[in-house]
C-alpha cells in the first residue's frame, strides 16, 4: 500500500484534532491516534481571529459560535502591592477596525465540535488508542499499538503534549523548567455585565485572568503558589466566591463560583528543534509556557497552518528532510518570540528586583500611552508580522500623499 501521502497524527486534544482536519483538507491521508476526549474539561480557550478562520475552514466554527463569547476589550491591571506599579492598559478591538479579537470557547464544546468534524471526514482513519511505540526510518515512520497492529506513514505529527513520546522517539531534546506556580481554573457567575471585556490582573504570584463567557458568566485562570492554589481549591463555594470577588475588586459585582476546580502546575518546555527524523512537533509538544496573553493554543494552531501549507505544497517526500527543515525554519521565529516574551513577563511578575519592576512598568506605560504602539501590539497578537506590515503600509500611504 502506498504510504507516501499518509500522515500519522498522535494526540487527540484540540491541536491533534485540528491538525488531522487541516491536513485532510489538503488531500493527505490521515491516521489520527489517541483516546476519545471526554466532556470533563471545564477550562475555556480564547481563540483569536486567525485561529477562528482555520476552525471555519475545517467545518468546526459554526457549532461553537452560540457557545462562545466575543473578546472586544482586553485589559491589563497591575494589582501588585509593590513600590513600582504599571498603569492600566486597555486594548480595544475597535482601535484596529475589528469587531472583536476572538472568542472564548469552553473546551468541552470545542472538543465536541472538532470530534464531530473528524467523524464526518472520510480521509481520517480514527484509531481510539495511544501509540505504544515508534519506529523511525529513512523511508518512513511506523506507529505500533498495544493490540499488535501497526500503521506506516511518511510523516508523524506529534500532537501528544508536553511529555511527547513521538518527540522523544525522534531524538529531539528539550530545555525545561518548572515554575513555583500552579493555575487554579474555574468558571463563575457574576451580577454585573462583563461587556465582553477580559481583565488580566498582574499579581506577585502571576496573572489572575478573567475572560467572558455568554451571559453574566466568566472563566478564570488564577496563577498562585502551588500550596495557595490547593488551599483555595478546597474552600467551600461561598468562601471561594468571596475570595474571587475581592481579588477582582468587585468589578463584576457579586460572584458565584460554579462547578469543580482544576489545578495545573506551570512550567516551560522548549525543544531544540521543531522537526526531525520524520516527526514534526505541534502544540505543547513544541512549546509550553505560562497562561499569559491567550497565546497557547493560538500558537499551536499557527504550527498547524504552517505545517499544512508546507506539506500541501511539496511534490516530494512529505516527511523528508527538506520538508522538516522548512517547517523548523518557519516556526522558529514565532515560537521563540512568543515563548520568550511570555516567560520574561512571568518572571518579571515573580521578581522583587526593582529593575524588573521598572522595566515592566515602563513597557506597559508606553503601550498604554502611545496609540500606534498599542495598535502594533494588538495586530501582532492576532497575527505575527501584521503589525509591522500595517506600519509600513501607513508609511507608504503617507509618502504617496
Amino acid at each position: 500500500m502506498d504510504t507516501s501521502k499518509r500522515v500519522i497524527v498522535a494526540g487527540t486534544g484540540p491541536v491533534g484534532l485540528i491538525a488531522a482536519l487541516s491536513l485532510a483538507r489538503q488531500g493527505i491521508e490521515v491516521v489520527l491516534a489517541g483516546p476519545e476526549t471526554g466532556p470533563e474539561d471545564g477550562r475555556t480557550t480564547a481563540l483569536m481571529r486567525p485561529a477562528l478562520s482555520l476552525l471555519d475552514r475545517i467545518g468546526a466554527l459554526a457549532a461553537l459560535e452560540d457557545k462562545a463569547a466575543p473578546l472586544k476589550v482586553m485589559r491589563i491591571v497591575d494589582a501588585t502591592a509593590r513600590l513600582v506599579r504599571s498603569p492600566v492598559v486597555t486594548f480595544r478591538a475597535s482601535e484596529i477596525d475589528e469587531d472583536y479579537f476572538g472568542l472564548n470557547i469552553p473546551n468541552s464544546a470545542l472538543n465536541a465540535a472538532l470530534a464531530s468534524a473528524v467523524a464526518s471526514q472520510p480521509a481520517i482513519d480514527r484509531r481510539a488508542e495511544l501509540v505504544d511505540g515508534w519506529m523511525l526510518g529513512p523511508e518512513g515512520v511506523t506507529a505500533s499499538f498495544k493490540g499488535g497492529s501497526a500503521v506506516e506513514a511518511a510523516l508523524a505529527v506529534a500532537a501528544d503534549g508536553r511529555m511527547s513520546k513521538a518527540r522523544e522517539a525522534a531524538g529531539i531534546t528539550v530545555s525545561a523548567r518548572s515554575y513555583p506556580q500552579s493555575a487554579l481554573v474555574l468558571n463563575f457567575a457574576h451580577t454585573r455585565d462583563h461587556a465582553f471585556t477580559s481583565t488580566e490582573f498582574h499579581t506577585e504570584t502571576g496573572p489572575f485572568t478573567q475572560v467572558p463567557l455568554p451571559g453574566n458568566r466568566s472563566s478564570l485562570v488564577w496563577v498562585l503558589k502551588p500550596e495557595s492554589a490547593a488551599e483555595l481549591a478546597d474552600l467551600d463555594e461561598q468562601t471561594l466566591s468571596r475570595r474571587v470577588e475581592d481579588r477582582m475588586q468587585s468589578m463584576l459585582g457579586r460572584v458565584t463560583v460554579e462547578g469543580r476546580r482544576q489545578i495545573y502546575p506551570l512550567g516551560a518546555i522548549l525543544p531544540r528543534r521543531f522537526a526531525q527524523n520524520r516527526v514534526a512537533l505541534v502544540g505543547e509538544a513544541a512549546h509550553v509556557f505560562p497562561p499569559i496573553g491567550a497565546q497557547g493554543l493560538n500558537l499551536g494552531i499557527r504550527d498547524i497552518v504552517d505545517l499544512t501549507d508546507i506539506v500541501g505544497k511539496t511534490n516530494a517526500d512529505i516527511g523528508g528532510r527538506a520538508v522538516l527543515e522548512a517547517y523548523d525554519r518557519k516556526r522558529r521565529p514565532d515560537i521563540l518570540a512568543r515563548t520568550g516574551a511570555v516567560n520574561l513577563l512571568n518572571m518579571s511578575l515573580l521578581s522583587d528586583m526593582l529593575p524588573a519592576q521598572l522595566a515592566r512598568s515602563a513597557g506597559l506605560g508606553m503601550i498604554g500611552a502611545f496609540a500606534p504602539l498599542r495598535a502594533l501590539f494588538m495586530r501582532e497578537g492576532l497575527h505575527p508580522g501584521s503589525g509591522l506590515a500595517a506600519i509600513f503600509s501607513d508609511l507608504r500611504e503617507q509618502v504617496r500623499r
